[in-house]
């Protein structure tokens, strides 16, 4: 009970206060739009007439929290999921492009990191370019890889997974490098005694110990990977997706729909997050791993 506790009221406290920041600086950011509304139409409210007008504006420039928790109820649960208004359906449409790109991304970031490890040649000349591309900013590479694929008859889900892939695969790599090289020496020394062999060695020793870096890693990248999806929405026109949802939005100044595309992203992202870290529990118990 107190663990618990210990959790919860932290996070309450923080997100109420989140709340309280957030509803004063929609009266502050909003206040100039309704004062030039009230003067055009000769009206003087009140304090508390004013501040409740601030945030009941149809499009405000940064909504309250109570109407964007309205417009993403109303776009979550009262609507067909088949809508295109509906969030359930967008966030699957940029979903199916996150899992696919977290799936490349995990396999290609576990590939160059056990070359790193073995290879000593790939660690010297290959790590360095890693870590630079991810100095490119996405927003730069990402209409780059639209436009070469399609040039090539590639469209639709591929060119967004691979820009989720380009995101998600070096966190992976990074993590994936540590947990192969965390064995201690002194169990290297024992593998050595065995007459264990390089195989042995990386399938008995290396990858075990890899896997809670592994899986720490994958937090990261899955929640890279949903960015990169949406990034890849933005350059490609797409009708359907958060992304699509967020560029909607700004073209008709639809800052609500804005900001309940942002809440639905996080929902899927926190989402994504949690069953890594509960298949990471799963395959560390299976491994005959204790609680803690």
């Amino acid at each position: 009970m107190d663990s618990f506790r210990d959790k919860i009221v932290p996070v309450t406290s923080i997100l109420l206060g989140v709340v309280v920041v957030w509803y004063v600086m929609a009266v502050i950011l909003n206040a100039p739009f309704q004062r030039d509304l009230d003067r055009r139409a000769n009206q003087t409210p009140g304090v508390v007439e004013f501040i409740g007008k601030t945030l009941a504006q149809p499009k405000p420039t940064l909504p309250a929290p109570h109407q964007v928790a309205v417009n993403f109820f109303e776009n979550t649960f009262l609507r067909s999921i088949t809508s295109n208004r509906s969030l359930v359906y967008n966030a699957w449409v940029t979903l199916s492009s996150t899992l696919l790109g977290f799936a490349f991304g995990t396999a290609l970031g576990i590939v160059i990191a056990v070359g790193i490890v073995h290879v000593a040649t790939l660690d010297r000349s290959l790590m360095p370019w890693i870590i630079a591309s991810q100095t490119i900013p996405i927003l730069a590479v990402a209409p780059m890889i639209i436009v070469v694929l399609a040039a090539v008859g590639i469209t639709g889900l591929i060119p967004k997974a691979l820009i989720s892939t380009y995101l998600s695969f070096f966190p992976v790599a990074v993590g994936m490098v540590k947990g192969l090289r965390s064995p201690e020496l002194t169990h290297l020394d024992l593998m050595h005694t065995y007459n264990a062999s390089p195989s042995q060695t990386f399938w008995k020793l290396r990858v075990p110990a890899s896997v809670p870096f592994l899986f720490t890693s994958m937090k990261v990248a899955v929640a890279a990977s949903l960015v990169g999806a949406i990034v890849g929405e933005l350059p490609t026109g797409a009708v359907a997706g958060i992304g699509a949802k967020l560029l909607a939005g700004a073209y008709y100044s639809q800052t609500i729909d804005i900001w309940s595309a942002l809440v639905a992203g996080s929902v899927v992202a926190a989402l994504l997050v949690m069953l890594v870290g509960i298949a990471g529990r799963l395959v560390d118990r299976a491994m005959g791993g204790r609680p803690a």
